[in-house]
């Protein structure tokens, strides 16, 4: 069982172990480098909250919110992340181990130099996530909306797309070696190629 979390703001190096935080407003609050341990959050508020170098494992997030929540050069090892609303949040430098976001909508998602390994992205909508520049293997998109990806500069192996329900890329379709597509989405991104590489498409 789950401790309730009654601790007040958090604190940048806490550690948190055990906890259910239930519809805490995290706000502004700043929990840099702090390490969350079999800890559950449903339904927090997470608006500008600085977790920049923080360590969540083998933890649930569950209808979490808020725009710019900073996660930069964080470690999620275990987690799983279902329903969330969030905006602008930074996980640029991040690590991501054995992750699976299922539902919710995030815009504007950064990844850039992120590693990503054993990753499921399932029946959620992703508004111009940026991935440049990061590492992504054994990553899986499952009935899942990508608009506008940024894959830039992007390392993909063994990157399962087919099963995205659309898949709209922006930059670096020249990375998409080591990825899997399906016939249907090679169409769908066939004007882009074209352009791409120079090719005029005429009847």
């Amino acid at each position: 069982m789950l401790e309730p979390y009654e601790g007040g703001e958090l604190e940048p190096d806490g550690d948190y172990d055990g906890l259910e935080f239930r519809e805490a407003d995290l706000s502004g609050q700043d929990g840099g480098g702090a390490r969350f341990m079999d800890c559950a959050l449903t339904g927090c508020a997470l608006d500008e909250t600085r977790l920049r170098h923080a360590r969540v494992l083998d933890s649930a997030l569950t209808g979490v919110r808020g725009v710019g929540t900073d996660l930069a050069e964080a470690t999620l090892r275990d987690v799983e992340l279902t329903d969330a609303r969030l905006g602008g949040p930074q996980l640029h430098g991040a690590v991501l181990e054995r992750v699976l976001i299922r539902g919710g909508k995030i815009d504007y998602l950064n990844l850039r130099t992120a590693r990503l390994r054993d990753v499921v992205f399932e029946g959620c909508v992703l508004v111009e996530p940026d991935f440049g520049g990061a590492r992504l293997e054994r990553v899986e998109f499952v009935d899942c909306a990508l608009k506008g990806a940024d894959l830039h500069a992007a390392t993909l192996t063994d990157v399962d797309l087919r099963g995205a329900a659309s898949l709209e890329i922006s930059r670096g379709l020249d990375r998409l070696s080591g990825a899997v597509i399906s016939p249907a989405q090679l169409l769908d991104l066939a004007p882009v190629l074209a352009a791409q590489w120079g090719i005029r498409v005429e009847g």
